[in-house]
């Protein structure tokens, strides 16, 4: 069963700046992807406050064929159960171009941390920040709110793919050959629900 991400916990501690600062340090902390398995035991891991728009502007960087953007919680058994998968999935494409940007639900909490670094994930990942409501608007209207969130985006930062609740490696490597434009069978096209 999918949570919803108005389920979260309240923030610990200050939330991050907001504005043009953030936005610096969201491009000085990796466009490119979290780095999932290259580090042991989350070697170089830092969670990094993001807005929704944030997210879009590094979904829309050049120099990725796809962007993968997996909204989760540590506290929430969906998203620990398709974790490795998408892990799974990030190592496999990454040479093709996936850009892969892990968001959670947890705020920057050490439940949050423990799992990355239980998952082996090395890099920038993501904790959101701002209001619930316009946080879940700006990534698509249509998205209920339920946890795990994902949505997928074609080379130029257009949404080409949008799910809720668990999922397994073959839908997310549907989803994101469709986006790179290698599906497998043309009548696959991704659900947007």
């Amino acid at each position: 069963m999918a949570r919803l991400l108005s389920d979260s916990r309240p923030p610990r501690g200050r939330p991050g700046r907001q504005g043009g600062a953030l936005l610096a340090l969201l491009m000085l902390a990796g466009l490119a992807s979290c780095a999932p398995g290259a580090a042991r035991r989350g070697e170089g891991l830092r969670l990094v406050p993001a807005t929704a728009q944030d997210l879009l502007v590094l979904a829309r960087q050049p120099g990725a064929t796809a962007t993968l953007i997996n909204v989760w919680a540590s506290w929430c058994a969906p998203c620990r159960e398709e974790f490795p998968d998408l892990l799974r999935l990030a190592r496999e494409e990454r040479r093709r171009g996936l850009r892969v940007l892990l968001v959670s639900a947890d705020f920057d909490s050490a439940a949050a941390r423990a799992f990355l670094a239980e998952q082996g994930v090395g890099g920038p990942a993501y904790y959101k920040v701002g209001d619930d409501m316009g946080f879940i608007g700006t990534l698509s209207p249509r998205w209920s709110g339920a946890l795990p969130a994902t949505f997928v985006y074609d080379a130029r930062g257009r949404l080409a793919g949008f799910w809720e609740g668990r999922t397994d490696h073959a839908r997310f490597a549907r989803a994101v050959h469709d986006a790179m434009g290698r599906g497998t069978d043309p009548g696959t096209k991704e659900e947007h629900r």
